[in-house]
């Protein structure tokens, strides 16, 4: 993207309704209109050209971005922090071990007493199905009313860094990916891609990845087709949201239990591992209570459950059944890789290493989305502020070209 180039995606972006984005949050892609998803993606794209141009996307002196934990991540966690490092803020991680939450306190308290000077809250809340959106809904409950009894000078705003029901950061950068790569989200219409579950090595996946999948896809007009053995449903309601989605758009949403089937001259194939839907839920309860032997038990027994479909892999002769064999293998990282990183998993070595690059490609949107829906909650004219930092010019590294 040229600079006249970033200017005219800046004025497309002024005739976008992000009004209700303002000092608000981002949980749940479907609760965003399709003005604010696309705005969401076209401020990425113009954040990621600024930056290629040497121009500063830097938009706060000060202030402070907090990030909450409560699984492992490497891309999401790095994410996070370039993107709030890239407008201008200060990172600070919350671990909650070291915190007075292990005493007791309160969430209420907990998310005021971590917010006087912050501007944003990142938080990734995975585990226990149930409980990562309904804990994000409670930290924005929190902050709200501390901000409306004046103990917050501002309302931090929440980004799902990913909850048991969604993934957004991840969805919304694969989203910018197949939009590059197919030149145009207006080419996405009528592309078919198969979210399909693969075998892997272990068990107690999160859902929120293929459920982000259905839910944001569908929006494109895309034909998605929805693959996985009998028992790993997905939660009812989100396969609601797909079909609705999918309806309004005018693509389709279909669902089988046969990978061969959703390959099928798909344009794109995204085969991941995910726990079934009635396993997450006894691994959230044995969780809860502390039954490790339980746990030990439905691990032992889950494993030997996903072993029965060992053959539900991506492999070359798999893909080979794609459109003219020809279609993009993507992955939210890190895959069960055949041979390398397992001796079976969900994609064969060969298929992964060929799309080695376009799945780095892939995760290295993420810090742009990240930025992008902070930056949309906390101005409430976009455009024109995009516009202040670009007519400033301020170089991002200081004498470079």
């Amino acid at each position: 993207m040229g600079r006249n180039d970033i200017l005219k995606s800046i004025q497309a972006l002024s005739a976008r309704k992000t009004d209700a984005m303002y000092l608000n949050d981002f949980l749940l892609t479907w609760d965003k209109s399709a003005d604010e998803i696309d705005a969401t993606l076209q401020t990425a794209e113009i954040l990621r050209a600024m930056r290629d141009h040497n121009i500063s996307c830097s938009t706060f002196d000060t202030g402070l971005a907090i990030s909450i934990f409560r699984d492992q991540s490497t891309r999401t966690r790095f994410s996070f922090a370039s993107a709030c490092n890239l407008l201008g803020l200060a990172i600070q991680e919350l671990d909650e071990e070291k915190s007075q939450i292990a005493h007791g306190e309160t969430v209420r308290e907990t998310a005021n007493m971590i917010s006087f000077l912050a501007e944003v809250i990142g938080i990734r809340d995975d585990i226990y199905l149930g409980e990562g959106h309904t804990y994000m809904k409670e930290v924005a409950r929190a902050v709200q009313r501390g901000h409306q009894e004046g103990v917050l000078p501002q309302r931090p705003t929440l980004v799902n860094l990913q909850c048991d029901i969604d993934h957004p950061t991840q969805t919304m950068s694969d989203a910018l990916h197949l939009i590059n790569t197919f030149g145009g989200v207006e080419n996405l219409k009528g592309k078919k891609i198969a979210m399909s579950w693969a075998y892997s090595p272990s068990y107690g996946k999160p859902l929120s990845v293929p459920q982000g999948i259905i839910g944001l896809m569908t929006r494109f007009g895309m034909d998605v087709v929805l693959a996985h053995p009998s028992g790993y449903n997905l939660m009812s309601e989100v396969v609601a949201v797909a079909q609705t989605n999918s309806a309004q758009a005018g693509g389709s949403f279909t669902q089988t239990m046969r990978m061969e089937e959703a390959f099928k001259d798909a344009d794109i194939v995204y085969p991941k591992s995910w726990a079934p839907y009635s396993v997450m839920e006894e691994r959230t309860r044995l969780l809860q209570t502390g039954d490790h032997n339980g746990l030990k038990a439905l691990e032992k027994r889950c494993l030997e459950t996903n072993k029965q479909f060992i053959d539900w892999e991506c492999t070359e002769k798999l893909m080979q059944t794609t459109r003219q064999g020809q279609a993009l293998y993507m992955h939210c990282l890190p895959a069960d890789i055949s041979g390398v990183s397992c001796e079976r998993g969900e994609v064969q070595a060969s298929v992964f290493e060929r799309y080695r690059v376009p799945q780095y490609t892939q995760a290295g949107y993420k810090p742009y989305v990240i930025a992008a829906m902070i930056f949309l909650s906390k101005f409430k004219n976009p455009a024109e502020k995009l516009t202040q930092l670009f007519e400033r010019g301020r170089q991002r590294v200081f004498g470079s070209d």
